[in-house]
C-alpha cells in the first residue's frame, strides 16, 4: 500500500472514534442563552471560529507590521 494511502486510513478511523466517543449532547451557555448541542458538532464550529479569529487577527496585526516597515 501506498504511504498516502495508509495515513488516509489512519486519519479515518481517528476521526470515527472521535466520532463515537463524542456523540452525547452537550449543554451549551452562550451569554442569556442555553441549548444543548451533539459535542461532535460543537468540537469543529468552535475550531472554525477559533481559525476565522486567528485570521482575522493575523490579518489586522499583518497590515499594520508591513505598513510600518515601508515607511
Amino acid at each position: 500500500m501506498k504511504p498516502k494511502t495508509i495515513i488516509l486510513t489512519i486519519l479515518i478511523v481517528l476521526v470515527l472514534i472521535i466520532v463515537v466517543q463524542n456523540s452525547h449532547a452537550v449543554k451549551v451557555n452562550l451569554f442569556f442563552w442555553s441549548f444543548y448541542m451533539s459535542q461532535i458538532i460543537l468540537l469543529p464550529l468552535t475550531l472554525l471560529v477559533g481559525f476565522i479569529v486567528g485570521f482575522i487577527v493575523g490579518k489586522l496585526t499583518g497590515r499594520s507590521q508591513s505598513k510600518a516597515k515601508t515607511s
